[in-house]
């Protein structure tokens, strides 16, 4: 039976870690008495017992829990942004390039981030396969519900004076800036960073990421699109699926609560948009990571993951 520790179980990545590993009888949790979970002493010998480490923190934290693990067994998932880009690190998006066979074989494994990871499923084959150039300039948009902001930005929304700003949908990112965006282009091999316009709104959880693309940045059009997603998604938690909701919209909350992602494209002849939908804590966070253990441990990567959302 394999140990687990969560680093950081309090958070909402954590909290949804420790749901989806609750019932299984496959690993033990390594718990911490609440006086207990910020003691450095205590997490040290946590992080060294454990066989499986999730780091659930901020980067500062997160690096500082990397310092603590004294051995070459202990697999570390580290859900931070703090080694995404680190070349010592697997990024752990096992549906893209050669990842799984990297990830099952590692010890330092980057857990995505939830707006990187719809941006890399759409945007990633496409530049392997060749139907997008590497050297392309990018636009996307990512559309998400308020989990995925922590605990400040859940009471915020959930608080009973609740601010009339937040009934209506914000853009945020505005500096183009995000700490999204050098996963983005490194794990796409794109020249540059897109263009990102990430949106909260006032639902819990869910996330849409859309690609807006011109007919002639795509070799092949639509159909090429589709054929490459059908194709290259036939294992893990991503797949091609293209269906509407009703009536001709897609709704941003169509896979809450489920682990799996859900890809497509939309379009006519001369534009096309490429979407992703998924559950910003699920695919986008706790259930990426928990699909990263499993592949350590050799067994299914869809074990104690909730996986079929709304999505057709």
């Amino acid at each position: 039976m394999a140990k687990v520790f969560i680093d950081g179980s309090a958070g909402t990545t954590g909290l949804r870690i420790r749901e989806r590993l609750a019932e299984r009888e496959d690993v033990e949790l390594i718990r911490l008495p609440e006086e207990l979970r910020k003691d450095t002493a205590a997490r040290r010998e946590a992080l060294n017992s454990a066989d499986v480490a999730f780091l659930c923190l901020p980067d500062a934290a997160a690096l500082e829990a990397v310092s603590l693990v004294e051995n070459d067994r202990t697999v570390v998932i580290d859900t931070s942004t703090a080694h995404r880009t680190d070349p010592a690190w697997t990024y752990g998006f096992p549906e893209i390039g050669g990842l799984r066979e990297k990830i099952r074989s590692s010890k330092r494994i980057a857990n995505p981030g939830c707006h990187a990871s719809g941006f890399i499923a759409l945007v990633a084959p496409l530049v392997e396969k060749g139907l997008l150039a590497r050297d392309d300039r990018l636009t996307a948009f990512s559309l998400t519900g308020y989990s995925g902001g922590g605990k400040k930005m859940i009471a915020d929304y959930e608080s009973e004076q609740f601010a009339p700003s937040l009934a209506a949908p914000r853009m945020y990112g505005l500096s183009q800036m995000h700490k999204h965006l050098p996963e983005m282009a490194a794990v796409c091999g794109l020249g540059e960073a897109p263009v990102f316009s990430p949106v909260v709104s006032s639902y819990y959880a869910g996330m849409e990421v859309v690609v807006p693309l011109f007919r002639e940045q795509v070799k092949g059009g639509i159909e090429a699109v589709r054929e490459t997603y059908r194709t290259y998604y036939t294992q893990g938690l991503v797949r091609y699926a293209e269906a509407d909701d009703e009536n001709g919209f897609l709704s941003a909350g169509a896979m809450a609560g489920a682990d799996d992602m859900h890809v497509g494209v939309w379009g006519s002849g001369e534009r096309l948009t490429l979407v992703s939908r998924f559950d910003n804590l699920g695919k986008g966070a706790s259930g990426a990571a928990i699909q990263n253990m499993n592949i350590i441990l050799g067994v299914e990567e869809t074990t104690g993951l909730i996986t079929g959302g709304q999505s057709k």
